[in-house]
C-alpha cells in the first residue's frame, strides 16, 4: 500500500474546508458529491501525486442505507484531521491479508472518476479509525492530476495510537507516515507557500 490521500471531517462541509484553508493559508477547490453515502468534499492538490480532502454528510442528499464512511455519522465537534487513505493495486488481495474489520470493497464513483474503497460494515476503522482506508482506483483517472497546483507538499503525517507498532506492522512501509505511541490522533506537517505548517 502506499498513501493516497487523507481527511479532514467536519460537521459541514464549509467548517472543515475552512479549517484546512486556515491552517495552510491557501483556498480548497471544489470536489463533489458522493451518492453512495450521502456526503461531498473539497479538495486541495498536493505535491507528488498526493492531496487532501475536506468532507462532511450533503444535507440534500437522502440518508444512505448503511453507515457512512469515515465514521461521518457519528462526527462531532471541531473539524479536524480524521482519516487517510492508502491505494493498493488488488484490493481484494490486500483484505485478504488484513483484519476483518478494515473493510469490504464497495464500488464508487464521482464523474469520471472511478474506484473501490474497502468499507467497513459499521463505517468505523480498525484501530480507533487509525488504520488506513484503503482504496483501488480504476483506470487512469486520479483526483490528484485534475487538481491546480497549490504549492502545498506533506512532509509528514504522524499517526498516534497507543498500539502504534501493531499498527506499523499491519501497514509495512510507508512513505512520509511515521508511527508514534501515544493517545489517538493524526497530525500532518505540510511545506506551504508560508513555510511549514500543521493540521491536526
Amino acid at each position: 500500500m502506499e498513501l493516497d490521500h487523507f481527511a479532514v471531517a467536519g460537521a459541514t462541509l464549509e467548517e472543515a474546508a475552512v479549517h484546512v484553508e486556515e491552517a495552510l493559508g491557501v483556498a480548497m477547490q471544489p470536489g463533489g458529491r458522493h451518492a453512495r453515502f450521502g456526503t461531498w468534499n473539497r479538495l486541495l492538490g498536493l505535491a507528488d501525486g498526493l492531496y487532501l480532502e475536506a468532507i462532511a454528510i450533503d444535507p440534500d442528499a437522502p440518508p444512505p442505507d448503511r453507515p457512512r464512511w469515515f465514521n461521518l455519522d457519528r462526527f462531532q465537534g471541531a473539524p479536524r484531521l480524521t482519516n487517510w487513505i492508502c491505494q493498493v493495486p488488488d484490493l481484494d488481495a490486500a483484505l485478504a491479508g488484513l483484519p476483518q474489520g478494515a473493510g469490504a470493497p464497495v464500488d464508487l464513483e464521482r464523474g469520471a472518476l472511478r474506484w473501490r474503497m474497502a468499507v467497513p460494515a459499521t463505517g468505523i476503522l480498525p484501530y480507533d479509525d487509525r488504520f488506513p482506508a484503503l482504496i483501488q482506483w480504476q483506470g487512469a483517472l486520479h483526483p490528484a492530476a485534475m487538481l491546480a497546483p497549490s504549492g502545498c507538499a506533506l512532509e509528514r503525517l504522524i499517526v498516534t495510537h497507543p498500539q502504534a507498532e501493531d499498527l506499523a506492522a499491519l501497514c509495512g512501509p510507508l512513505q512520509r507516515v511515521v508511527f508514534e505511541p501515544g493517545a489517538s490522533g493524526l497530525r500532518a506537517e505540510i511545506r506551504t507557500p508560508h513555510g511549514l505548517r500543521h493540521l491536526e
